[in-house]
């Protein structure tokens, strides 16, 4: 048994970042033979494309897929720790398999992602949920083989949990959720310890793939018809400080761009990195998408310091406007917390100045949720949560307000449309994003899918755009 430990996972080493290529223990194969599976996902795009991982390598071992969790042999649920909401969902949904595994014994179920590297979490799983089987990190999701041969031999409960800077693992399979856009890691781990943030502690130290191994991925997604890349890191920005090369996020957009795929996107930026050589490229390339996430987190000085984000209001306002002014029809969107420990009143009409400011193309917005171990958890909080609640409903009124006049300027133009699949509400439309991820829905055969098309926009609201198609 290996638990986490936050003291642990808060060091950065000089250690040199090793490379690990996966390969399946052939003695592994058959083990999911009769067996069907399901893995929940909560958080992020990383969370997301590390759940493609799992499924493939699941795949791999005989399991097979199927949708309805309380009729599957194996579930594994792959966690959030950003916010307290996920947290409460996490253990909402492990109370329903609590009552399935009573009435079945054989159920196997797992537990990882970044609630996995929460020292707190995994000693209460330890003590009130000694039920789970199997815990693994995200350092260690390469090992899901032999960590689920070993439990289905002894039928104990077993914790894996590095809390470590971290190493690169190549050529883990994937099964991916689209066929025809893709998440593709460039980094991994994140550096800037944001005093509310636990991710530099669940993901590990910042480390950057080598360009080459990108590239290969890029390039196979092209071979096999992909019309979308997003590059994928906890700070995309700082791609290539950790190899001690001249090689960095600007030179990387521009090879992935060079590639010829139609599309690349690439998040989440922090502000502090985002330099005028990142700026120039994505103008440069019809195929960088215009569209920018952008996290400003507080637009006060004094809750940007107390929150360790690096920059000022004055510099994130110069570096938005040098995006406005320098790539033609950009689209920003951005994050903000609201209530963060001692935020006053004038605090939060400084993060609405800059909201009026920026007008974004949207924003989410939260309620600042104390992660344990981090420093602004330790933080006296003389905010009320009414009074916080009535800032986020303040702000998100103003978010919207701008969200929907973004969206009216789209009407009657003609934009290209990836059309990703059907609506949930309607089979007969087709839904997918613009090159500024705008949603747009259309009326449209299922011929479309899987197409970049030219869309004529006839309606806008808050959240989305409809329109129809006006190339063939």
């Amino acid at each position: 048994m290996l638990k986490p430990n936050m003291l642990e996972a808060r060091k950065r080493l000089s250690k040199k970042i090793e490379t690990e290529i996966f390969k399946l223990d052939p003695s592994y194969k058959n083990i999911g033979n009769g067996l069907t599976y399901v893995v929940k996902t909560y958080g992020c795009q990383m969370n997301e494309h590390d759940s493609e991982n799992i499924e493939a390598i699941l795949d791999a071992m005989s399991f097979e897929k199927i949708d309805d969790y309380e009729k599957a042999d194996l579930v594994i649920l792959n966690t959030c720790a950003i916010r307290e909401n996920a947290h409460n969902k996490v253990f909402g949904l492990l109370g329903r398999l609590k009552h399935l595994k009573e009435e079945r014994p054989s159920l196997i179920v797992g537990f990882c992602g970044c609630m996995a590297q929460e020292e707190s979490v995994i000693t209460e799983i330890s003590q009130k949920y000694k039920w789970i089987d199997i815990v693994f990190g995200t350092h260690n999701i390469h090992e899901l083989p032999s960590i689920l041969a070993k439990n289905i031999k002894e039928k104990i409960q077993d914790i894996e949990v590095y809390s470590i800077e971290g190493n690169i693992v190549e050529k883990l399979p994937v099964k991916r959720a689209s066929k025809y856009k893709a998440w593709v890691n460039i980094m991994y781990g994140c550096d800037k310890f944001c005093t509310y943030c636990i991710v530099p502690y669940t993901r590990g130290k910042q480390r950057s793939r080598k360009k080459d191994d990108i590239l290969e991925e890029v390039n196979e997604l092209i071979k096999n018809g992909y019309q979308e890349v997003t590059l994928l890191g906890q700070n995309v920005n700082a791609y290539g400080k950790d190899l001690n090369v001249n090689y960095d996020m600007a030179s990387l957009l521009e090879d992935v761009a060079k590639t010829g795929i139609n599309r690349v996107r690439f998040v989440t930026s922090h502000p502090w990195d985002f330099n005028d050589k990142m700026i120039d490229v994505i103008a440069k390339y019809d195929n960088i998408m215009p569209y920018i996430h952008l996290p400003l987190q507080s637009g006060s000085n004094r809750i940007l310091k107390l929150m360790g984000r690096r920059y000022t209001k004055e510099s994130y306002l110069k570096l938005f406007d040098s995006l406005k002014a320098k790539i033609p029809n950009v689209a920003i969107t951005t994050d903000i917390i609201v209530g963060f420990p001692n935020e006053t009143d004038e605090d939060f009409k400084e993060t609405l100045d800059v909201v009026n400011y920026c007008k974004y193309d949207l924003a989410y917005t939260f309620i600042f949720s104390p992660r344990v171990g981090t420093p602004a958890a330790k933080m006296k909080d003389n905010v009320s949560l009414e009074e916080k609640e009535k800032r986020l409903q303040e702000l998100n009124t103003l978010i919207n307000k701008y969200a929907k006049e973004n969206n009216l300027k789209y009407l009657n133009k003609v934009v290209p449309v990836l059309l990703e699949n059907t609506s949930e509400k309607d089979a007969t439309t087709l839904s997918g994003y613009t090159d500024t991820m705008k949603l747009v829905n259309v009326k449209a055969d299922k011929k479309y899918i899987g197409r970049i098309v030219d869309v004529k926009i006839t309606d806008a609201k808050t959240w989305s755009l409809d329109g129809e198609i006006v190339s063939k």
